[in-house]
């Protein structure tokens, strides 16, 4: 079946078999390989993607389910030029992450969030956050990361 979407910003037009999830078609037919599929069972959020500014495990999520919307993956969050996304940037400067496998789902959970709330407390940040799982940064980096950035997208224009 024929699918159409708009990733990272382009309109996308592919050939897909109505099993195969997002994840499978952003990694193997996009080449889009910052998403990580880890667990397979929507439990540890490494597969994390923006569908219309959701996040969703992209691991089960249907392709198909994403016909007619927005996608966005961790490398549409960089902006022309190569500026890195506050967020982004933030994880770079708070260390917050070591093998940086779980990072891209991170990273979207937490722009989900801020799009949403733009000064969360940090009983928000971990309640939101509870969905992906970091095995070897540990979570102070990361909710320090997220308060860093929504200082600075706070700031922004």
């Amino acid at each position: 079946m024929m699918l159409a979407m708009k990733v990272n910003g382009a309109d996308v037009m592919i050939d897909i078999e109505p099993r195969q999830t997002l994840a499978e078609i952003l990694i193997r037919k996009l080449r889009l390989t910052g998403t990580k599929i880890s667990c397979e069972a929507e439990v540890c959020g490494s597969c994390t993607v923006l569908v219309d500014g959701l996040p969703v495990s992209a691991c089960t999520y249907l392709a198909y389910e994403a016909r007619s919307k927005t996608v966005t993956t961790i490398e549409g969050l960089e902006s022309e030029g190569g500026i890195l996304h506050p967020l982004q940037q933030a994880f770079i400067d708070e260390f917050a992450f070591q093998c940086g496998y779980c990072t891209p789902g991170m990273i979207l959970a937490a722009k989900a969030l801020l799009d949403e709330k733009p000064d969360p407390s940090e009983r928000e940040i971990l309640e939101h956050m509870d969905g992906n799982i970091c095995r070897c940064t540990g979570y102070l980096p990361i909710v320090r990361a997220i308060q860093a950035a929504a200082k600075e997208m706070r700031t922004q224009p």
